[in-house]
């Protein structure tokens, strides 16, 4: 195997780790919940405890992948700065979209329209975008861009949209969690003598 293909290997080992996302998708669904103060989402307690929670959730599908996958850190080559600037590029996305949305008071939901292209960009950089990411996301930014949701500042397009890509973040978790099963096996069938691999 070529450093290619090694790097290859171990950036999907990093990043298909997709049942970190299922607690973070949680978090969003509880927060759009708890904006519109919705069923037992109107008690102020309940998205605290569901973000502690989610956060216990996520401590532990990190053991569990680093028990059974082993840990990944990426140095060398393309993927040393994937991390910097997906952030840098994530955070102005998430921040401007919605932004710019609200100010040109456009009927579009801005908060689906941001998370939308970060994953698919996120994606393409890192694993290289899967049929269902293209999908999934895609559908979210369709769905986000038909000119239907009115005001974002008069009504619940954003807790929407925080619905949407909560949802939308646990179905692509899954289904990168399977992937990262088929293209390593199943955690019986890995043997690591030394968790700790470097790229």
């Amino acid at each position: 195997m070529d450093r290619k293909q090694l790097e290859a290997a171990a950036a999907s080992n990093h990043y298909l780790r997709g049942l970190l996302a299922v607690p973070f998708g949680l978090v969003l669904i509880a927060s759009g919940l708890g904006n519109m103060e919705w069923g037992p989402f109107r008690q102020l307690w309940t998205v605290p405890v569901a973000i502690v929670v989610a956060g216990g959730l996520y401590l532990l599908g990190v053991r569990y992948y680093n028990d059974h996958y082993g840990r990944v850190t990426l140095h060398t080559g393309r993927m040393r700065n994937i991390p910097t600037l997906a952030t840098i590029g994530a955070v102005a996305i998430m921040i401007g979209g919605p932004i710019l949305v609200q100010v040109l008071d456009l009927p579009l939901n801005g908060f689906g329209v941001a998370w939308a292209t970060v994953a698919l960009g996120f994606y393409a950089v890192t694993v290289g975008l899967r049929p269902y990411h293209v999908v999934i996301w895609g559908a979210v930014l369709v769905a986000s861009l038909v000119p239907l949701w009115g005001d974002p500042s008069t009504t619940d397009t954003p807790n929407i949209g925080l619905l949407i890509i909560g949802a939308a973040a646990i179905v692509t978790g899954l289904l990168d969690h399977r992937l990262l099963v088929r293209t390593f096996g199943s955690p019986a069938d890995v043997d690591l003598e030394d968790t700790r691999a470097a790229t």
